[in-house]
Parts: C-alpha cells; sequence; structure tokens
C-alpha cells in the first residue's frame, strides 16, 4: 500500500540565505502561499530579501530550531540552506511535526535515518536538488535514458561517463578561483578521498587533486580532478548491467592552472590538521574576497559514450555554462531555482512521500529540464550517433 503524500500548506519555511539563495526564492513567493525567510538577525533576513527585490513579500525571521518550531506547521515545507551537518536535525524536526523537507545536499547517513519515518507520516524528503548535486544528476538520467533507447539495455556495450562541475571566476585571476560556498568546505572537500572508476577498475585518489587531468569543453581546456564516491551512481543513473564501464567519474572542474596556482594550498593540506585548516580558509577568503563586481562562471559538463560490441554507438553530453550578472550569481541562479523548482513540486503533491532526489526517472528528468529551460537555466544538448 502507497502512502498518499500529506497535503502541502502553502506555507515555505526557507533557512539560510547565504551565497546560493538567489532568484529561486522570487520564483516561490510568486506560487507559494506565504514564504519566510530565515536568517541569523531579522534585519540580515530583511537586508537579504531586499537585496534580492523581495521586501514585502517574503516575512523575515530570526533563526533558531525553537523558534521555527514555534511557527512550524503540518504541511508547510523547510528549506534548509544550512550547512550539511544541521540537515539531519532539522529533519527530524520536520518530522516530529508533519512538515515536508527540501534541501540541495547530498543524502547523508544522519538524514536517511529519518527518512522511513518521514515517508510513513506521508511527508516528503527533496535531496540533492541544487546544481551539482541536481541539474547533473537530471543531465545523466536523461542521457542515460536516451543510450538506452538507441543501443539496448540487453546489448553488451562499454561506456564512458564523465560529469564536471566547477564554480569558477568569470574573468580569470592569478588564484584561478573565486569561492561560491564556504572557503572551509572547498579545502575539506578536498581532504576528502574520491573513488571512482577508471580502465575499468575501481580507484582510489586519497588526494584527489594529484588525479588532476586536463579536459576539453567545447573547445577550451580546463583542469578537473574527481570527487566523493562515484561508483554507487552507476546503479543510480540506471546503467544497464550489460554495459562495462571503462570510465565512470564525477569530479570538479576547474580553470586552466588552477592546479599550479594552488600548489602552497596543497602544500598545506597535506600536512595541516583541523585548526590549520579552518585558519587557511580565513586566510584565503580575506586574500581573494567576493567582491559585487565580481562575475562567477559555472561549467557543468555530462557526457555519456557507449559502444556496443557488434552494432550501434551512441554518444551525447550535455553542456550548462553560465556566468552571472549584477542581480544574482550563476551559482545562486542554478542552486536556487532547480531548490524552488522541487519546492513547488512538493506543493502542488506530485511528489511522493519518502526519500526524493532531484531525478530519480528519465521521465522526471526530462520534465525538469524542460521546466529549467523556461526559467532561464540554460543549457545545450549534443547527440553523436
Amino acid at each position: 500500500m502507497t502512502t498518499e503524500p500529506a497535503p502541502a500548506s502553502g506555507t515555505v519555511h526557507w533557512i539560510g540565505a547565504g551565497l546560493s539563495t538567489g532568484s529561486g526564492l522570487a520564483a516561490l513567493c510568486d506560487t507559494a502561499e506565504r514564504v519566510r525567510l530565515w536568517h541569523r538577525t531579522e534585519s540580515r533576513a530583511a537586508e537579504a530579501l531586499g537585496g534580492l527585490g523581495l521586501s514585502g513579500r517574503a516575512e523575515p525571521r530570526a533563526y533558531t530550531r525553537s523558534a521555527l518550531a514555534a511557527e512550524l506547521a503540518p504541511g508547510d515545507v523547510v528549506v534548509s540552506m544550512l550547512p550539511a551537518p544541521e540537515h539531519a536535525p532539522l529533519l527530524a524536526q520536520c518530522v516530529r511535526q508533519g512538515a515536508h523537507f527540501a534541501c540541495s545536499s547530498y543524502v547523508s547517513e544522519a538524514v536517511l535515518e529519518h527518512v522511513s519515518a518521514a515517508g510513513k507520516a506521508g511527508l516528503v524528503v527533496l535531496t540533492e536538488a541544487g546544481l551539482d548535486p541536481g541539474i547533473d544528476h537530471l543531465f545523466a538520467h536523461a542521457l542515460v535514458a536516451r543510450a538506452r533507447e538507441s543501443i539496448g539495455d540487453g546489448t553488451p556495450a562499454s561506456y564512458t561517463f564523465t560529469s564536471y562541475c566547477g564554480g569558477v571566476p568569470a574573468v580569470p585571476n592569478d588564484f584561478t578561483y573565486r569561492f561560491s560556498w564556504a572557503p572551509s568546505g572547498v579545502l575539506n572537500a578536498l581532504r576528502s578521498p574520491a573513488r571512482y572508476l577508471r580502465d575499468g577498475a575501481e580507484t582510489v585518489a586519497e588526494r584527489p587533486w594529484e588525479a588532476t587531468r586536463r579536459h576539453v569543453v567545447d573547445g577550451e581546456t580546463f583542469e578537473v580532478y574527481p570527487n566523493r564516491d562515484s561508483v554507487p551512481f552507476v546503479a543510480q543513473y540506471r546503467v544497464p548491467d550489460a554495459w562495462t564501464p571503462r570510465t565512470f567519474v564525477r569530479g570538479t572542474l576547474r580553470l586552466e592552472g588552477w592546479l599550479r596556482s594552488w600548489d602552497g594550498v596543497f602544500e598545506e593540506l597535506k600536512t595541516g590538521d583541523d585548526t590549520r585548516i579552518a585558519a587557511l580558509a580565513r586566510e584565503l577568503a580575506a586574500a581573494y574576497p567576493t567582491t559585487d563586481d565580481d562575475r562567477d562562471r559555472v561549467v557543468l559538463a555530462v557526457s555519456l559514450d557507449v559502444r556496443a560490441e557488434s552494432g550501434p554507438s551512441w554518444r551525447g553530453g550535455y553542456l550548462l555554462d553560465l556566468v552571472g550578472d549584477a542581480e544574482e550569481s550563476a551559482m545562486a541562479r542554478c542552486v536556487s531555482r532547480t531548490l524552488a523548482l522541487g519546492v513547488r513540486h512538493i506543493l502542488d503533491g506530485s511528489l511522493p512521500p519518502g526519500l526524493n532526489r532531484a531525478a530519480e526517472t528519465a521521465a522526471r528528468s526530462e520534465q525538469w529540464l524542460r521546466e529549467l529551460a523556461q526559467e532561464g537555466v540554460e543549457f545545450t544538448l549534443r547527440v553523436d550517433r
């Protein structure tokens, strides 16, 4: 028996107004009955709304978990833009009070502990609904589905899958980088080993940057390296069992010259403890501040090349290459509009209870891509048969 989703109340609580909060919040103000923006103080929340041109369209609030609990009602939707460790306790609170939950982060073990209870209560838990993870999943599902239709699920074949995403400065600087999220998060991600498939075998890069290589996208050379654990996504993207991977990697994209420019940072990462790395993050933030005149660029390139042992081959790829403007960064546009799209589908009751990622099926991926394109998130698809 399938649990019916708990009706959405129409009220959205958007928690956090950091670098990735952008026009998606405005889109929710057009569709939700009520939107509350929770930030460190009410004045900071009001200031953020003013910067987004949303004064009077959303209610500013000072965030504490107890303050949220006092205003949270059954059927409300909580959108967490907080650091990833905050998601699980916030989701637990949503389950207790009968509210739906959404975030753009990867699913953590701590979040999974609350998914079953949420599903039984008819509550939607939406995750991985941003840029990366998020739009990259949409691209991947759509590509695999197109290749399956062309090659066939049971046809023996080999394939190469790559998914690289990066936020970089629109105008290259000496540092070859622009911080689009917390510097401490950037550094700690580099300290985490990466697992992926190369030459058909599982490979682990203990220091991901040491696996950096050149990668050409639409005629432009970048530097890319693997991150996190790519291997589980073979199943998540529904790649047929009859297809053998030559390469399967999800990773990060940087401007050419990044590896050389960051040599001093890497030396610190090799030897520094948590205290030193936290201090280094503060030093880098001070040395390379993001100003109102800076423009960021987001590049997301996802490609799939399938070669049947005997018969057809198929190759396709999506490319998203956006530059921010005076109104919002490209990163904020991609993350917030994708997340807001998912929230609107919670509001209209079209997402099932329990765990949902941005993309669970090819059909939903194609639908979301059409909707994102209509909302100004531009990308291209190229297919070679």
